[in-house]
C-alpha cells in the first residue's frame, strides 16, 4: 500500500528571469504572518535541480494517508520513484506561492522536499526543510521543519516535474 496520494495538481509554473529568494522576500514578505529568517539565498544555495530563467515543472501536491508519522526519507524516496522529479528545494516554495498559491488546499504546511546534504543546517543539527504553511483562514507563513523529524497527516509535500524536454 502506498503510503502517499495527490491531493491536488497546481499545474506548471515556469521560472521567472531573475529568481532569487533575497528579491522574493523583498516583493512577497507582507503577505505572510511569520517569514523565517533563515530561509536565504546563502543558505540554499546548492539545491538538488538549480533553478534556471524559463524552466518549467508540473507541480503537484501529495499528502500522506496512513496513520502515524512518516519520515522525511520516505518522503524523498516516494519523490524519487516519481518520473521525472526535480527536488528544487527553497526555491520551489517561492515559485508556487508566486504563480499557484489559491490552489493549494487550506490547513496545511507544504514541504519542498531536497536531500539533506543540500539542506541549510542550523546550529543545533537540524536540516532546515522549507514549509509554506496555509493557514485555514487564508493566511501564509514561510517557515523550516527538521528533517530528522517525522511528519503527520498535516505536513504535504510538493512534487516538481521537470517539464525539460517536453
Amino acid at each position: 500500500m502506498e503510503k502517499f496520494v495527490p491531493l491536488a495538481d497546481l499545474g506548471i509554473v515556469t521560472v521567472p528571469e531573475k529568481h532569487q529568494l533575497a528579491a522574493f522576500r523583498k516583493e512577497n514578505e507582507r503577505f505572510f504572518w511569520h517569514y523565517n529568517e533563515a530561509i536565504t539565498d546563502a543558505h540554499f544555495s546548492n539545491p538538488t535541480r538549480t533553478l534556471k530563467p524559463d524552466d518549467r515543472f508540473r507541480v503537484q501536491v501529495f499528502r500522506q494517508v496512513v496513520s502515524g508519522a512518516t519520515t522525511s526519507e520516505e518522503r524523498i524516496d516516494f519523490c524519487r520513484r516519481q518520473e521525472g522529479n526535480a527536488f528544487v528545494g527553497a526555491q520551489g516554495i517561492s515559485l508556487v506561492f508566486g504563480q499557484r498559491r489559491d490552489l493549494l488546499p487550506r490547513g496545511l504546511w507544504y514541504g519542498s522536499l531536497d536531500h539533506r546534504k543540500h539542506l541549510w543546517r542550523d546550529t543545533s543539527g537540524c536540516h532546515g526543510v522549507p514549509n509554506l504553511v496555509v493557514l485555514s483562514g487564508g493566511g501564509f507563513a514561510l517557515d523550516l521543519r527538521c528533517f530528522e523529524q517525522p511528519r503527520d497527516v498535516g505536513y504535504a509535500f510538493l512534487l516538481f516535474r521537470d517539464l525539460a524536454g517536453s
